[in-house]
């Protein structure tokens, strides 16, 4: 569930790399917000990555 319904941005993969080298896998996980948002005209509730709400790209209800 972790996407953004305005930019897509969603999950990303990588390694936790230690010290003696060993790597082991990691997720990044964008930051989504459950916000109340004009979409259409009407009260929607979407989830919206932090960063599109900070840039205005969605109007809060």
């Amino acid at each position: 569930m972790a996407k953004c319904d305005l930019c897509g941005k969603g999950v990303v993969f990588g390694h936790n790399v230690s010290h003696s080298n060993r790597k082991t896998n990691r997720t990044w996980k964008p930051n989504i917000r459950r916000v109340k948002a004009i979409v259409n005209g009407s009260a929607k509730t979407v989830y919206v990555c932090s960063r599109c709400l900070r840039s205005g790209k969605i109007e809060r209800a």
